[in-house]
């Protein structure tokens, strides 16, 4: 019997039907999200390292983490992003930097980094003094240590390139300023002053310009602030920088009350999307006003630790040591406050629940901290009070990290900036420096940060400073005290989950799991597994911040 076309018709349609009521009724049955990203090698980051291949995201949160097949058939997204294989990692976090003094060095201060000679400063100088003429002529970032003649700078130079000019230019580590006569004279120092935990660099009986830290700071006081439209292009000039770079949240460390109440209210009206947590500066007043509030702990700011100095800088010799200088036998370096000011801080700190955050960079610094802190640590605890730096440690402080519950906010550039010239300081002591794997052991974790813009802004730099401690033309081939480099684990854990847990934020941030703020970066290449000598070439090719 033949079959008409109306009978064959007749007989599809009920079957079309049937087919598009299951499809509706599966897709259905899919589970609403906001974003799904798939086809990726998702790094979780989670307490078992372990790996995915997508992920859904509703409400600024992961809501689910897992394969490929499980996670498509689950959930429909109104954003899929295809990651084409690409390996996806938690947000970057910075655990130690100066985000808003990041901010300011770009809108007005000359770059003054990688300079290979005094000459070069001066030209660089000129070339901003006529792009940006101002009252006072600002620098950051020369390095002494960078020229053929190491020896610290005059401002005889700077008198005959800008007379009657305010000249200040900070040194790449902020320990050090080279200021001119006219600053001088502003901040009322000569050949004669004298102050506790500072120093002036004296030549033939006259002040050179050249400030360690108090005097230094006497000297930056009086540059005037940036007013609130500045520091706002600032702060957001900052964030877009640090985005492109993978960094989702930083730590800022010490900021006043008029910059942290600014930031706050730039991320509620949305323009600053990163978390920022927020150490605050030393003072009363600073310490009075936050401190009475308790712990601040917004979605995207936290206020809970308090910033405070043991020393100097091991570049400038301000760093305090246990012993004399190798290449300064007369110089052991600076305590920068007295006992009673640190005791004073720690127990306003240990009141309130805050942190504190000690930047130490000697074996002396570090131990005379450590002596502070064992007044208000006893034993185990969950404090996470920390030691800033923590570069250069004596055989017999490494136990006390433990003993004390102190967590080491280590800066893993710093060690490939300084290696070429820290044992000319240190002599001995030099296997003792940049210990980050015998830090690690103390307490099974670290911070890492960039410390930004005393070191470049990038985590991808942070990380492969932390694996090949090397340079980034890759020397010495060999690497430095290859003993103390972390795996490659470890530096993911030391700029993700490790900081958010440095800041009590391992609950909701620093790795991809079900419930945490879906903060994420997409990498150009594996961190994971592509070869050392790739590593620092990886480029961003997205950061999502919830």
């Amino acid at each position: 019997m033949k079959t008409t076309t109306r009978q064959l018709l007749k007989a599809f349609i009920p079957a079309l039907f049937a087919s598009i009521i299951f499809i509706m009724t599966f897709c259905d049955s899919k589970t609403p999200v906001d974003l799904i990203v798939h086809n990726a090698k998702v790094y979780t980051v989670d307490e078992a390292f372990s790996k995915a291949q997508a992920f859904a995201v509703k409400d600024g949160k992961f809501v689910a983490v897992g394969d490929e097949e499980t996670i498509m058939r689950q959930y429909v997204a109104k954003e899929t992003i295809d990651a084409q294989g690409d390996a996806v990692y938690p947000g970057f976090m910075d655990g130690h930097c100066h985000f808003n003094g990041y901010g300011e060095n770009l809108i007005r201060w000359a770059d003054l980094k990688g300079c290979q000679s005094y000459d070069e400063v001066i030209e660089r100088l000129k070339v901003h003094d006529s792009l940006y003429p101002a009252e006072w002529l600002l620098g950051r970032g020369w390095d002494q240590n960078l020229w053929e003649v190491t020896e610290f700078p005059d401002n005889q130079r700077l008198a005959e390139a800008f007379p009657n000019k305010n000249v200040l230019l900070t040194r790449v580590d902020g320990h050090a300023v080279l200021a001119s006569k006219e600053v001088l004279a502003l901040a009322g120092i000569d050949a004669e002053t004298k102050m506790d935990g500072g120093m002036a660099i004296v030549k033939d009986g006259r002040c050179t310009g050249v400030l360690m830290d108090n005097l230094a700071d006497v000297a930056k006081a009086l540059v005037p602030k940036m007013d609130a439209a500045q520091q706002t292009r600032a702060l957001l000039k900052a964030q877009e920088d640090c985005m492109g770079v993978g960094l989702t949240s930083v730590t800022d460390a010490g900021l006043d009350i008029a910059t942290i109440e600014l930031i706050d209210s730039l991320q509620q009206t949305g323009q600053l999307k990163m978390h920022v947590n927020a150490m605050v500066n030393p003072d009363d007043e600073t310490m009075n006003h936050f401190m009475r509030q308790g712990v601040i702990d917004e979605e995207r700011l936290t206020v809970r630790s308090v910033k405070i100095y043991a020393d100097g800088a091991l570049g400038s010799r301000g760093a305090k040591l246990l012993a004399p200088y190798a290449d300064d036998p007369t110089n052991d370096g600076l305590i920068l406050e007295s006992d009673e000011f640190y005791r004073h801080v720690c127990q306003k700190a240990y009141n309130a629940g805050y942190q504190v955050c000690c930047h130490a960079i000697g074996d002396g610094g570090a131990h005379h901290i450590l002596d502070i802190y064992s007044e208000y640590l006893k034993g185990g605890n969950d404090l996470r009070w920390r030691i800033e730096h923590s570069q250069v440690i004596d055989d017999a402080d490494f136990q006390r990290f433990a003993d004390l519950s102190v967590i080491p906010s280590i800066q893993s550039t710093h060690c490939t900036s300084d290696m070429d010239w820290a044992e000319e300081r240190l002599g001995d002591r030099i296997k003792n420096a940049y210990a980050y794997q015998r830090l690690l052991r103390q307490n099974g974790w670290v911070i890492n940060g960039t410390d930004f813009p005393i070191e470049d802004i990038s985590p991808i730099y942070t990380f492969y400073a932390a694996v090949a401690r090397k340079h980034l033309d890759g020397t010495p081939t060999e690497g430095f005290q290859m003993e103390n480099a972390l795996s490659r684990e470890q530096a993911l854990r030391s700029i993700t989950l490790w900081v958010a847990k440095g800041c009590f934020l391992e609950t909701r941030k620093g790795s991809i799991e079900v419930g945490k703020d879906a903060d994420f970066v997409i990498l150009d290449r594996d961190l994971m597994t592509v070869s050392e000598d790739k590593i620092a070439d990886a480029k961003v090719k997205l950061c999502h911040i919830h």
